[in-house]
C-alpha cells in the first residue's frame, strides 16, 4: 500500500466526513454551522488538490483510485444527513437529498455486482460536474444555516412581524437584521436550487450508468 501525499490528502478527507457530524454534537449553533462550513469547504479543495498532484507528481495509485470516490460520496451522504436533520428548509431538501442518496446507493450496489467488469462504469464529465454541483450546493446550504442562527441570536425576544418591520426599514436596524435576514434568504433559495440541480445531474448519471451495465444483467445467473 503506498501512501503518498495525495492519497494522504484523501485519508483526511475521508476522516473529515463524520467530523461534519461531530461539530453539532460539540458546538452550539451557529458556530456548529461554521466549524461544518468550513471543514466541508476545506474537504471540497482537497478533492481538486489531491487529484491534481496525483497526476502531476505521476503518484496515481489504486489505493487512491479506491478512496477518492469512496471519501466524495461520504462527504456528501453524511452532509446532507446532517443538513437535512438539522435545517428548517429540511421539507423542501428531503426530495433531492433522497434522490442523490439513492443514486449513490444504485450505483454502488451496480460496481459491487459487476465486479471485474465494473471498469464499465467508469466516471464520466458528467458525473465530476455533479459532484461538483453537489459541493457547491452544500457549502451554500451550510453558509445558510449561519445565516439563519446569526439572525436569530440578534433577533432574541422579537416576533416574526417586528423583524419584517425591521427589514422593511420602518425601524431602526442596530442589530444588522435586514443583511442576516437577506443572506438567510438567497443563500437558502440558491443552495435549493443547486441541490435540485445537483438531483437532476445525479439522476442522469445514475440512468447513463444503469444503461451501460444493462449488458451484463441480461440472462439467466
Amino acid at each position: 500500500m503506498t501512501l503518498t501525499i495525495p492519497n494522504m490528502l484523501t485519508v483526511l478527507r475521508l476522516l473529515a466526513a463524520p467530523g461534519l457530524a461531530v461539530m453539532f454534537l460539540y458546538f452550539t449553533r451557529p458556530y456548529a454551522d461554521w466549524f461544518a462550513l468550513l471543514l466541508f469547504v476545506g474537504a471540497a479543495v482537497t478533492d481538486w488538490f489531491d487529484g491534481y498532484l496525483a497526476r502531476s507528481w505521476k503518484q496515481e495509485t489504486k489505493l487512491g483510485a479506491m478512496l477518492d470516490p469512496i471519501a466524495d460520496k461520504a462527504m456528501v451522504v453524511i452532509a446532507l444527513m446532517v443538513i437535512v436533520g438539522y435545517s428548517s428548509m429540511s421539507p423542501w431538501l428531503v426530495l433531492p437529498a433522497t434522490f442523490i442518496l439513492f443514486r449513490e446507493v444504485f450505483v454502488s450496489g451496480l460496481r459491487e455486482f459487476l465486479g471485474d467488469t465494473a471498469g464499465t462504469l467508469k466516471v464520466t464529465k458528467l458525473a465530476k460536474w455533479k459532484t461538483t454541483a453537489q459541493m457547491v450546493a452544500i457549502a451554500v446550504l451550510f453558509a445558510q444555516g449561519v445565516f439563519e442562527h446569526y439572525l436569530v441570536m440578534s433577533s432574541w425576544g422579537m416576533s416574526g412581524e417586528m423583524i419584517e418591520q425591521v427589514v422593511r426599514g420602518e425601524f431602526e436596524d442596530t442589530q444588522g437584521l435586514r443583511w442576516k435576514y437577506t443572506g438567510m434568504i438567497w443563500s437558502g433559495r440558491a443552495g435549493l436550487w443547486l441541490l435540485w440541480i445537483a438531483a437532476g445531474l445525479t439522476l442522469i448519471t445514475g440512468w447513463d450508468y444503469f444503461r451501460k451495465a444493462a449488458p451484463y444483467l441480461r440472462g439467466s445467473k
